[in-house]
């Protein structure tokens, strides 16, 4: 007779994770608390965001236990992905520097807002 039971891991190690996910949200909270600021702000945001869901990929959703082909099927799109995405932030950056190079753009220059196109007639009728 073939036995029916699972492959049983220690809750130990459920509850360790569960407390350094607090801890990390912990941490994500506290960049907002000291009001970090710019692109620290984003990549420590970014950095914990990436860790929790690394943790509960791997602990809670038992892919740290799966053969090495299934880790791969499962992490090996996003990870594709996430190397596109940063190939065209690259390449947008060094599109908008030829831009200011090339073109003559004012890295200064502010967008014009709907305030600036659309009169507000009724503020004018008001003050006149």
């Amino acid at each position: 007779m073939a036995s029916a039971e699972g492959q049983q891991h220690p809750l130990g190690i459920y509850y360790k994770i569960w407390i350094l996910l607090f801890v990390l949200s912990g941490f994500s909270y506290a960049v907002d608390y000291f009001e970090v600021q710019g692109a620290m702000r984003w990549g420590l945001v970014i950095f914990f965001m990436l860790l929790k869901a690394g943790f509960i990929i791997a602990i809670f959703m038992h892919v740290v236990w799966e053969r090495l082909a299934l880790v791969f099927t499962i992490l090996g799109p996003p990870t594709v992905l996430l190397l596109f995405i940063g190939l065209m932030a690259f390449e947008g950056a060094y599109t908008e520097e030829t831009r200011f190079n090339y073109r003559g753009h004012d890295r200064n220059a502010v967008a014009l807002g709907p305030s600036d196109i659309h009169h507000d007639e009724h503020a004018e009728e008001a003050t006149h």
